[in-house]
């Protein structure tokens, strides 16, 4: 089962569209896992057109169209694998330990919020998964997302993937 992950899009605030490399992903993908920060409707509706499987959730600056539409944590059983979204965590520091206590029957939980890519596993081997940002890096060198593989009821071969400049 291939994955794609993505948070922290804020169309068409910080870019008109999602760079072509990423919607290809998104075409090739069994599941597309969105951790919020949507902004408009519009991108959800062409994801849901778009995406083969689509799991996703609310964050702090999508508004009431989307909180109507959107759980504000999303949970997913993915071939064994117990998968939790939500946008925000809380700050980086003892993120591990909180989430671990918070998310004790989820085996990845994929979040966003800070558009900095994160791949952490906790203590009790809760893996954290943070995509960035495609289109709104901010103090980050490189706009990203994030794939990943689940076989045999277990999560692999996670990559971020690292965009190109856009270009105006």
């Amino acid at each position: 089962m291939r994955l794609v992950l993505l948070s922290d899009t804020h169309l068409p605030k910080r870019a008109r569209d999602l760079p072509a490399e990423l919607w290809s992903a998104i075409d090739r993908a069994d599941v597309v896992i969105h951790a919020g920060d949507w902004v408009d409707g519009s991108l959800l509706d062409r994801l849901e057109t778009r995406a083969a499987r689509l799991i996703g959730c609310y964050g702090n600056n999508d508004g009431p169209e989307l909180r109507a539409r959107l759980p504000e944590i999303a949970r997913a059983d993915l071939d064994g694998v117990r998968l939790a979204v939500i946008h925000e965590t809380g700050p980086a520091a003892g993120r591990e330990k909180r989430c671990a206590a918070r998310f004790p029957d989820t085996d990845v939980l994929v979040f966003g919020h800070s558009h900095i890519p994160w791949d952490t596993t906790a203590p009790t081997g809760l893996r954290l998964l943070n995509p960035g940002s495609p289109t709104d890096r901010r103090r980050q060198p490189d706009h990203t997302y994030m794939t990943a593989d689940i076989t045999a009821g277990a999560l692999h071969e996670v990559i971020v993937h690292r965009l190109p400049p856009r270009t105006p």
